[in-house]
Protein backbone atom coordinates (compact mmCIF):
# COMPACT_ATOMS: atom_id res chain seq x y z
CA UNK A 1 0.00 0.00 0.00
CA UNK A 2 1.54 3.26 -1.13
CA UNK A 3 -0.93 5.77 0.87
CA UNK A 4 -1.77 5.40 4.39
CA UNK A 5 -3.81 7.88 6.51
CA UNK A 6 -3.35 8.48 10.39
CA UNK A 7 -5.71 10.62 12.56
CA UNK A 8 -3.90 13.08 14.75
CA UNK A 9 -4.99 16.34 16.31
CA UNK A 10 -3.65 20.29 16.35
CA UNK A 11 -4.08 23.40 18.66
CA UNK A 12 -6.24 26.18 18.39
CA UNK A 13 -6.75 27.89 21.49
CA UNK A 14 -8.54 25.51 23.80
CA UNK A 15 -9.87 23.75 20.73
CA UNK A 16 -8.11 20.27 19.09
CA UNK A 17 -9.53 20.46 15.86
CA UNK A 18 -9.01 16.80 14.14
CA UNK A 19 -6.03 16.62 11.38
CA UNK A 20 -5.53 13.97 8.78
CA UNK A 21 -1.96 13.24 8.06
CA UNK A 22 -2.14 11.64 4.50
CA UNK A 23 1.00 9.97 3.71
CA UNK A 24 1.86 8.88 -0.29
CA UNK A 25 4.83 6.76 -1.68
CA UNK A 26 5.87 6.66 -4.84
CA UNK A 27 8.30 5.94 -7.25
CA UNK A 28 10.69 9.11 -8.74
CA UNK A 29 14.15 10.75 -6.60
CA UNK A 30 14.33 10.58 -2.59
CA UNK A 31 12.74 13.24 -1.43
CA UNK A 32 10.82 14.14 1.77
CA UNK A 33 7.93 16.51 1.69
CA UNK A 34 5.59 18.04 4.14
CA UNK A 35 2.80 20.10 3.31
CA UNK A 36 -0.30 21.76 4.39
CA UNK A 37 0.47 24.76 6.51
CA UNK A 38 3.60 23.19 8.88
CA UNK A 39 5.33 25.76 11.12
CA UNK A 40 9.27 25.08 11.60
CA UNK A 41 8.54 22.79 14.14
CA UNK A 42 6.65 20.13 12.02
CA UNK A 43 9.17 21.24 9.04
CA UNK A 44 12.16 19.85 10.96
CA UNK A 45 10.22 16.90 11.83
CA UNK A 46 11.68 15.17 8.80
CA UNK A 47 14.68 14.77 9.96
CA UNK A 48 13.62 13.47 13.76
CA UNK A 49 11.46 11.02 11.89
CA UNK A 50 14.41 9.62 9.56
CA UNK A 51 16.29 9.50 12.36
CA UNK A 52 13.94 7.82 14.40
CA UNK A 53 13.38 4.95 11.78
CA UNK A 54 16.47 4.52 11.11
CA UNK A 55 17.90 4.04 14.89
CA UNK A 56 14.33 1.34 15.80
CA UNK A 57 15.66 -0.85 12.64
CA UNK A 58 12.90 0.55 10.41
CA UNK A 59 13.65 0.78 6.68
CA UNK A 60 13.53 4.57 5.87
CA UNK A 61 12.34 4.39 1.52
CA UNK A 62 14.27 5.36 -0.61
CA UNK A 63 11.18 7.17 -2.64
CA UNK A 64 9.13 10.29 -2.90
CA UNK A 65 7.51 10.80 0.20
CA UNK A 66 4.36 13.38 0.46
CA UNK A 67 2.86 14.17 3.93
CA UNK A 68 -0.16 16.33 3.80
CA UNK A 69 -1.68 17.50 6.99
CA UNK A 70 -5.30 18.20 6.42
CA UNK A 71 -7.18 20.77 6.03
CA UNK A 72 -4.73 22.31 4.25
CA UNK A 73 -6.09 26.04 5.86
CA UNK A 74 -5.11 25.57 9.43
CA UNK A 75 -1.97 26.05 10.63
CA UNK A 76 0.31 23.29 12.06
CA UNK A 77 2.53 23.53 14.83
CA UNK A 78 4.65 21.84 17.62
CA UNK A 79 6.67 18.46 17.49
CA UNK A 80 3.43 16.32 18.09
CA UNK A 81 3.07 15.59 14.42
CA UNK A 82 6.26 13.46 14.50
CA UNK A 83 4.66 10.18 15.67
CA UNK A 84 1.67 10.24 12.99
CA UNK A 85 4.18 11.23 10.59
CA UNK A 86 5.89 8.02 11.45
CA UNK A 87 3.22 5.61 11.50
CA UNK A 88 2.09 6.88 8.63
CA UNK A 89 5.64 5.94 6.54
CA UNK A 90 5.93 2.35 7.83
CA UNK A 91 1.97 2.06 7.00
CA UNK A 92 2.11 2.82 3.30
CA UNK A 93 5.52 1.03 2.94
CA UNK A 94 3.72 -2.08 4.46
CA UNK A 95 6.05 -1.94 7.57
CA UNK A 96 3.01 -1.97 9.93
CA UNK A 97 -0.74 -3.21 8.73
CA UNK A 98 -2.62 -0.31 8.10
CA UNK A 99 -5.91 -1.71 9.55
CA UNK A 100 -5.76 -0.66 12.88
CA UNK A 101 -5.32 3.16 11.99
CA UNK A 102 -8.85 4.03 11.54
CA UNK A 103 -9.79 3.57 15.28
CA UNK A 104 -6.85 5.32 16.79
CA UNK A 105 -5.33 8.72 17.15
CA UNK A 106 -1.61 9.60 17.50
CA UNK A 107 0.59 12.37 18.80
CA UNK A 108 3.70 12.48 20.13
CA UNK A 109 7.45 14.20 19.75
CA UNK A 110 10.51 11.46 17.99
CA UNK A 111 13.44 11.39 19.87
CA UNK A 112 16.15 10.16 17.38
CA UNK A 113 16.37 7.35 19.06
CA UNK A 114 12.73 6.55 18.76
CA UNK A 115 11.76 7.49 22.33
CA UNK A 116 8.69 9.24 22.47
CA UNK A 117 8.79 13.01 24.34
CA UNK A 118 5.95 14.84 25.92
CA UNK A 119 3.46 16.90 24.16
CA UNK A 120 2.01 20.05 25.16
CA UNK A 121 -1.95 20.20 25.38
CA UNK A 122 -2.28 16.66 25.69
CA UNK A 123 -5.52 16.90 27.86
CA UNK A 124 -7.33 19.23 25.39
CA UNK A 125 -6.45 16.74 22.28
CA UNK A 126 -8.04 14.36 24.25
CA UNK A 127 -11.11 15.81 25.01
CA UNK A 128 -11.41 16.38 21.69
CA UNK A 129 -10.73 12.49 20.94
CA UNK A 130 -14.05 11.36 22.66
CA UNK A 131 -16.46 12.66 19.72
CA UNK A 132 -14.21 10.66 17.45
CA UNK A 133 -14.61 7.61 19.36
CA UNK A 134 -10.74 7.06 18.64
CA UNK A 135 -8.30 5.27 21.13
CA UNK A 136 -5.40 8.13 21.84
CA UNK A 137 -2.17 7.18 21.63
CA UNK A 138 0.47 9.23 23.70
CA UNK A 139 3.66 9.55 24.89
CA UNK A 140 3.28 7.53 28.84
CA UNK A 141 5.08 11.39 29.82
CA UNK A 142 1.40 12.61 28.68
CA UNK A 143 -0.68 9.74 29.16
CA UNK A 144 -0.94 11.03 32.98
CA UNK A 145 -2.37 14.33 31.81
CA UNK A 146 -4.35 12.65 28.81
CA UNK A 147 -5.96 10.40 31.07
CA UNK A 148 -8.07 12.76 32.89
CA UNK A 149 -10.52 13.38 30.19
CA UNK A 150 -13.43 11.99 31.40
CA UNK A 151 -14.37 9.33 29.06
CA UNK A 152 -11.65 9.03 26.84
CA UNK A 153 -9.22 5.73 25.99
CA UNK A 154 -5.44 6.81 26.52
CA UNK A 155 -2.67 4.40 25.47
CA UNK A 156 0.71 5.30 26.87
CA UNK A 157 3.47 4.06 24.91
CA UNK A 158 7.12 5.41 25.41
CA UNK A 159 8.45 4.66 22.12
CA UNK A 160 7.86 3.85 17.95
CA UNK A 161 8.77 0.33 18.79
CA UNK A 162 5.96 -0.17 21.12
CA UNK A 163 3.60 1.88 18.89
CA UNK A 164 4.37 -0.75 15.99
CA UNK A 165 3.83 -3.68 18.50
CA UNK A 166 0.72 -2.65 19.37
CA UNK A 167 -0.13 -1.94 15.72
CA UNK A 168 1.16 -5.56 14.71
CA UNK A 169 -0.86 -7.24 17.81
CA UNK A 170 1.88 -8.70 19.31
CA UNK A 171 2.40 -6.60 22.65
CA UNK A 172 -0.90 -4.14 22.63
CA UNK A 173 -0.49 -1.24 24.65
CA UNK A 174 -2.29 -1.08 27.98
CA UNK A 175 -5.53 1.53 28.44
CA UNK A 176 -3.75 4.44 31.38
CA UNK A 177 -6.28 4.52 34.13
CA UNK A 178 -7.94 7.74 34.81
CA UNK A 179 -6.42 8.85 38.06
CA UNK A 180 -7.24 11.94 40.19
CA UNK A 181 -5.87 13.02 43.25
CA UNK A 182 -8.18 12.44 45.82
CA UNK A 183 -7.62 15.48 47.75
CA UNK A 184 -5.86 18.84 46.12
CA UNK A 185 -2.99 19.96 47.74
CA UNK A 186 -3.51 22.87 50.71
CA UNK A 187 -1.42 26.10 50.23
CA UNK A 188 -0.72 28.75 52.73
CA UNK A 189 -3.29 28.70 55.98
CA UNK A 190 -4.93 31.61 57.01
CA UNK A 191 -4.17 31.47 60.35
CA UNK A 192 -1.03 33.18 59.70
CA UNK A 193 -2.54 35.82 59.42
CA UNK A 194 -2.71 37.97 63.09
CA UNK A 195 -5.31 40.86 63.43
CA UNK A 196 -6.64 43.05 60.46
CA UNK A 197 -10.02 41.25 61.04
CA UNK A 198 -12.12 43.84 58.35
CA UNK A 199 -9.14 42.50 55.64
CA UNK A 200 -9.96 38.79 57.08
CA UNK A 201 -13.74 39.48 56.28
CA UNK A 202 -13.13 40.95 52.49
CA UNK A 203 -11.25 38.16 51.96
CA UNK A 204 -14.49 35.34 52.97
CA UNK A 205 -16.83 37.42 51.39
CA UNK A 206 -14.65 37.84 48.39
CA UNK A 207 -13.91 34.10 48.43
CA UNK A 208 -17.99 33.19 49.18
CA UNK A 209 -18.85 35.25 45.97
CA UNK A 210 -16.48 35.03 43.65
CA UNK A 211 -15.63 38.87 43.82
CA UNK A 212 -12.56 40.35 42.79
CA UNK A 213 -11.08 42.62 45.64
CA UNK A 214 -8.55 45.61 46.38
CA UNK A 215 -6.23 45.71 49.15
CA UNK A 216 -4.10 49.26 49.95
CA UNK A 217 -2.21 50.06 52.73
CA UNK A 218 1.62 50.72 53.60
CA UNK A 219 4.09 47.75 52.88
CA UNK A 220 4.63 45.27 55.48
CA UNK A 221 0.59 44.78 56.50
CA UNK A 222 -0.11 42.18 55.14
CA UNK A 223 -2.21 42.43 51.67
CA UNK A 224 0.10 39.68 50.34
CA UNK A 225 0.14 37.22 52.59
CA UNK A 226 -3.78 37.65 52.98
CA UNK A 227 -3.72 37.13 49.06
CA UNK A 228 -1.81 33.90 48.99
CA UNK A 229 -4.52 32.61 51.26
CA UNK A 230 -7.25 33.06 49.56
CA UNK A 231 -7.37 29.69 47.76
CA UNK A 232 -6.77 28.03 50.36
CA UNK A 233 -10.22 29.08 51.50
CA UNK A 234 -12.02 28.95 47.80
CA UNK A 235 -14.97 25.95 47.60
CA UNK A 236 -13.68 22.73 46.38
CA UNK A 237 -12.96 22.67 41.91
CA UNK A 238 -16.11 20.76 40.34
CA UNK A 239 -14.79 17.82 38.04
CA UNK A 240 -15.68 20.15 35.06
CA UNK A 241 -13.77 23.20 36.45
CA UNK A 242 -10.79 20.97 37.12
CA UNK A 243 -10.72 19.36 33.64
CA UNK A 244 -11.19 23.38 31.80
CA UNK A 245 -8.25 24.35 34.37
CA UNK A 246 -6.07 21.59 33.79
CA UNK A 247 -6.51 21.67 29.53
CA UNK A 248 -5.23 25.49 30.07
CA UNK A 249 -2.78 24.91 31.73
CA UNK A 250 -1.39 22.08 29.46
CA UNK A 251 -1.45 24.13 27.11
CA UNK A 252 1.92 26.14 28.27
CA UNK A 253 3.65 23.37 29.61
CA UNK A 254 2.74 24.47 33.06
CA UNK A 255 -0.15 21.43 34.45
CA UNK A 256 1.38 19.03 37.02
CA UNK A 257 -1.28 16.02 37.26
CA UNK A 258 -0.50 16.13 41.11
CA UNK A 259 -2.32 19.98 40.71
CA UNK A 260 -5.59 18.61 39.29
CA UNK A 261 -8.29 20.19 41.24
CA UNK A 262 -6.28 22.58 42.72
CA UNK A 263 -7.02 26.30 42.35
CA UNK A 264 -4.76 27.81 40.15
CA UNK A 265 -2.92 30.68 42.09
CA UNK A 266 -1.10 33.40 39.05
CA UNK A 267 0.96 35.98 40.42
CA UNK A 268 2.65 37.88 37.41
CA UNK A 269 5.35 40.65 37.79
CA UNK A 270 4.53 44.96 37.07
CA UNK A 271 6.86 44.20 34.49
CA UNK A 272 4.65 42.02 32.53
CA UNK A 273 3.47 43.01 28.75
CA UNK A 274 -0.69 42.52 27.94
CA UNK A 275 0.31 39.91 25.58
CA UNK A 276 1.57 38.27 28.62
CA UNK A 277 -1.57 38.94 31.11
CA UNK A 278 -4.13 37.78 28.25
CA UNK A 279 -1.87 36.19 25.92
CA UNK A 280 -0.68 36.58 22.13
CA UNK A 281 1.66 35.43 19.85
CA UNK A 282 1.95 34.88 16.26
CA UNK A 283 0.36 31.19 17.28
CA UNK A 284 -1.74 32.51 19.99
CA UNK A 285 -1.01 31.18 23.59
CA UNK A 286 -3.13 31.42 26.75
CA UNK A 287 -1.54 34.71 29.17
CA UNK A 288 -2.19 34.65 32.87
CA UNK A 289 -5.72 35.56 33.03
CA UNK A 290 -6.59 32.38 31.01
CA UNK A 291 -3.72 30.23 32.96
CA UNK A 292 -5.92 31.11 36.05
CA UNK A 293 -9.19 30.07 34.91
CA UNK A 294 -11.34 29.22 38.13
CA UNK A 295 -8.57 30.31 40.11
CA UNK A 296 -7.01 33.62 41.67
CA UNK A 297 -4.92 36.43 39.70
CA UNK A 298 -2.70 38.34 42.11
CA UNK A 299 -1.30 41.47 40.59
CA UNK A 300 0.65 43.12 43.64
CA UNK A 301 2.55 46.71 43.54
CA UNK A 302 -1.00 47.37 41.42
CA UNK A 303 -0.19 50.87 40.00
CA UNK A 304 2.92 49.95 38.88
CA UNK A 305 1.74 47.77 35.92
CA UNK A 306 1.75 50.18 32.67
CA UNK A 307 -2.03 51.18 32.53
CA UNK A 308 -2.11 49.96 29.15
CA UNK A 309 -1.76 46.56 30.51
CA UNK A 310 -4.30 46.81 33.28
CA UNK A 311 -6.68 48.31 30.63
CA UNK A 312 -6.72 45.10 28.59
CA UNK A 313 -8.03 43.72 31.56
CA UNK A 314 -11.56 45.30 31.72
CA UNK A 315 -13.23 43.12 29.05
CA UNK A 316 -12.50 40.11 30.19
CA UNK A 317 -13.27 41.06 34.17
CA UNK A 318 -16.85 41.52 32.15
CA UNK A 319 -17.47 38.22 29.93
CA UNK A 320 -14.86 35.87 31.57
CA UNK A 321 -13.56 35.51 28.13
CA UNK A 322 -10.57 36.87 25.77
CA UNK A 323 -10.67 36.67 22.03
CA UNK A 324 -7.21 37.35 20.43
CA UNK A 325 -7.27 38.46 17.09
CA UNK A 326 -4.64 38.05 14.34
CA UNK A 327 -4.47 38.82 10.20
CA UNK A 328 -4.76 35.07 9.55
CA UNK A 329 -6.63 33.38 12.78
CA UNK A 330 -8.75 34.11 16.01
CA UNK A 331 -8.68 32.18 19.61
CA UNK A 332 -11.00 32.14 22.10
CA UNK A 333 -9.70 31.56 25.70
CA UNK A 334 -11.68 31.28 29.04
CA UNK A 335 -10.95 33.16 31.57
CA UNK A 336 -13.42 33.18 34.57
CA UNK A 337 -10.44 34.87 36.79
CA UNK A 338 -10.76 35.96 40.57
CA UNK A 339 -8.93 39.18 40.85
CA UNK A 340 -6.82 40.24 43.76
CA UNK A 341 -4.67 43.57 43.74
CA UNK A 342 -2.11 44.93 46.14
CA UNK A 343 -1.22 49.02 46.35
CA UNK A 344 0.18 51.41 48.52
CA UNK A 345 -1.91 54.34 49.62
CA UNK A 346 1.25 57.00 47.70
CA UNK A 347 4.75 56.69 45.96
CA UNK A 348 6.44 55.99 49.11
CA UNK A 349 3.84 53.83 50.70
CA UNK A 350 3.28 55.81 53.94
CA UNK A 351 0.57 58.26 53.39
CA UNK A 352 -1.39 58.55 56.65
CA UNK A 353 1.43 56.99 59.02
CA UNK A 354 1.54 57.52 62.81
CA UNK A 355 5.26 58.47 62.47
CA UNK A 356 5.00 61.29 59.55
CA UNK A 357 7.43 59.12 57.26
CA UNK A 358 5.46 60.40 53.94
CA UNK A 359 6.93 63.27 52.54
CA UNK A 360 4.63 62.96 49.02
CA UNK A 361 3.06 65.85 47.76
CA UNK A 362 -0.66 65.77 47.05
CA UNK A 363 0.32 65.91 43.92
CA UNK A 364 2.55 62.98 43.91
CA UNK A 365 -0.42 61.38 45.55
CA UNK A 366 -2.96 62.15 43.13
CA UNK A 367 -0.30 61.40 40.13
CA UNK A 368 0.27 58.18 41.52
CA UNK A 369 -3.99 57.09 41.62
CA UNK A 370 -4.42 58.14 38.48
CA UNK A 371 -2.47 55.25 36.96
CA UNK A 372 -5.70 53.55 37.74
CA UNK A 373 -8.06 54.35 35.66
CA UNK A 374 -11.86 54.97 36.84
CA UNK A 375 -13.63 52.25 34.49
CA UNK A 376 -11.25 49.54 35.93
CA UNK A 377 -11.19 50.44 39.49
CA UNK A 378 -15.27 50.64 38.82
CA UNK A 379 -14.80 46.70 37.72
CA UNK A 380 -13.79 45.78 41.58
CA UNK A 381 -15.74 44.64 43.84
CA UNK A 382 -14.33 45.12 47.12
CA UNK A 383 -12.12 47.64 48.32
CA UNK A 384 -10.46 47.66 51.97
CA UNK A 385 -8.07 49.34 53.46
CA UNK A 386 -5.24 47.43 55.53
CA UNK A 387 -3.71 49.15 58.29
CA UNK A 388 -0.47 48.31 60.03
CA UNK A 389 -0.20 47.13 63.40
CA UNK A 390 1.63 48.73 66.12
CA UNK A 391 4.47 45.79 67.88
CA UNK A 392 2.32 45.63 70.78
CA UNK A 393 -1.22 44.97 68.68
CA UNK A 394 0.87 41.86 67.14
CA UNK A 395 2.67 40.49 69.63
CA UNK A 396 -1.04 40.38 71.54
CA UNK A 397 -2.62 38.91 68.77
CA UNK A 398 -3.96 35.20 68.84
CA UNK A 399 -3.06 33.36 65.82
CA UNK A 400 -6.41 33.66 63.13
CA UNK A 401 -8.97 31.34 62.55
CA UNK A 402 -7.51 28.25 60.33
CA UNK A 403 -8.39 28.35 56.49
CA UNK A 404 -10.51 24.82 57.08
CA UNK A 405 -13.44 26.57 59.36
CA UNK A 406 -13.67 29.47 56.95
CA UNK A 407 -13.62 27.36 54.03
CA UNK A 408 -16.34 25.09 55.28
CA UNK A 409 -18.51 28.37 55.48
CA UNK A 410 -17.74 29.25 52.25
CA UNK A 411 -18.56 26.40 50.51
CA UNK A 412 -21.82 26.83 52.50
CA UNK A 413 -22.38 29.65 50.80
CA UNK A 414 -21.79 28.65 47.65
CA UNK A 415 -23.88 25.83 47.54
CA UNK A 416 -26.30 28.57 48.75
CA UNK A 417 -25.69 30.10 45.21
CA UNK A 418 -25.63 27.41 43.29
CA UNK A 419 -28.43 26.00 44.58
CA UNK A 420 -30.46 29.07 44.00
CA UNK A 421 -29.27 30.87 40.72
CA UNK A 422 -26.59 28.11 39.67
CA UNK A 423 -23.54 30.28 39.17
CA UNK A 424 -21.59 32.35 42.12
CA UNK A 425 -23.22 35.97 43.09
CA UNK A 426 -20.39 37.79 40.92
CA UNK A 427 -21.93 36.18 37.78
CA UNK A 428 -25.40 37.64 38.16
CA UNK A 429 -26.86 39.78 35.64
CA UNK A 430 -29.87 41.11 33.82
CA UNK A 431 -33.39 39.30 35.44
CA UNK A 432 -31.20 36.79 37.43
CA UNK A 433 -29.77 39.85 39.38
CA UNK A 434 -33.35 41.65 39.68
CA UNK A 435 -34.88 38.66 41.15
CA UNK A 436 -31.71 37.01 43.40
CA UNK A 437 -30.81 40.68 44.84
CA UNK A 438 -33.91 41.76 45.58
CA UNK A 439 -34.13 44.42 48.31
CA UNK A 440 -36.59 45.02 50.98
CA UNK A 441 -38.13 48.69 51.46
CA UNK A 442 -35.15 49.61 54.56
CA UNK A 443 -32.69 47.79 52.60
CA UNK A 444 -33.60 49.58 49.58
CA UNK A 445 -33.45 52.93 50.70
CA UNK A 446 -29.85 52.45 52.26
CA UNK A 447 -28.59 50.93 49.29
CA UNK A 448 -30.26 54.33 46.72
CA UNK A 449 -29.12 56.48 49.66
CA UNK A 450 -25.34 55.19 49.29
CA UNK A 451 -25.63 55.31 45.48
CA UNK A 452 -26.25 58.84 45.51
CA UNK A 453 -23.18 59.88 48.47
CA UNK A 454 -20.85 57.61 47.05
CA UNK A 455 -21.99 58.79 43.41
CA UNK A 456 -21.96 55.33 42.24
CA UNK A 457 -22.12 54.00 38.80
CA UNK A 458 -24.91 52.18 37.58
CA UNK A 459 -22.00 49.05 37.49
CA UNK A 460 -20.79 49.87 40.93
CA UNK A 461 -24.31 50.11 42.59
CA UNK A 462 -24.91 46.82 40.32
CA UNK A 463 -21.71 45.21 41.96
CA UNK A 464 -22.74 46.86 45.30
CA UNK A 465 -25.84 44.21 45.26
CA UNK A 466 -23.80 41.45 44.86
CA UNK A 467 -21.59 41.62 47.65
CA UNK A 468 -24.75 42.52 49.74
CA UNK A 469 -25.73 39.42 48.17
CA UNK A 470 -22.53 37.19 49.70
CA UNK A 471 -22.59 38.73 52.89
CA UNK A 472 -26.31 37.41 53.22
CA UNK A 473 -25.70 34.18 52.12
CA UNK A 474 -22.68 33.69 54.72
CA UNK A 475 -25.19 34.50 57.09
CA UNK A 476 -27.65 31.97 56.23
CA UNK A 477 -29.90 34.55 55.19
CA UNK A 478 -32.24 34.48 52.38
CA UNK A 479 -33.53 38.07 51.87
CA UNK A 480 -30.67 41.08 51.87
CA UNK A 481 -31.46 42.78 55.03
CA UNK A 482 -30.44 46.64 55.69
CA UNK A 483 -27.16 45.44 57.57
CA UNK A 484 -25.65 43.59 54.81
CA UNK A 485 -26.36 46.47 52.89
CA UNK A 486 -24.63 48.69 55.26
CA UNK A 487 -21.21 46.35 55.82
CA UNK A 488 -21.67 46.23 51.58
CA UNK A 489 -21.55 50.19 51.15
CA UNK A 490 -17.75 50.02 54.01
CA UNK A 491 -16.33 47.85 50.74
CA UNK A 492 -17.47 50.69 48.32
CA UNK A 493 -15.63 53.82 50.14
CA UNK A 494 -11.94 53.07 50.05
Amino acid sequence: MSLAIVYTRALSGTQAPQVTVEVHVANGLPAFNIVGLPEAEVRESRERVRAALATSRFEFPQRRITVNLAPADLPKESGRFDLPIAVGILAATAQVPAKPLPQLEFAGELALDGELRAVRGALAMALATRESKRAFVVPTASAAEASLAPGAEILGARSLLEVCAHLCGREPLARWPRQVPQESLTGPDLRDVKGQLQARRALEIAAAGGHSLLMSGPPGTGKTLLATRLPGILPEMLDDEAVESAAILGLVRGFEPARFATRPFRSPHHSASAAALVGGGSTPRPGEISLAHHGVLFLDELPEFDRDVLEVLREPMESGRITISRAARQCDFPARFQLVAAMNPCPCGYLGDRHGRCHCTPGEVVRYRNRLSGPFIDRIDLHVEVLPLTPEELLASPPGEASAGVRERVRQARQRQLARQSCPNSMLHGDALDIHCSLAAQAAALARQAAERLQLSARAYHRLLRVARSIADLAGAGDIGATHVAEAVQYRRV
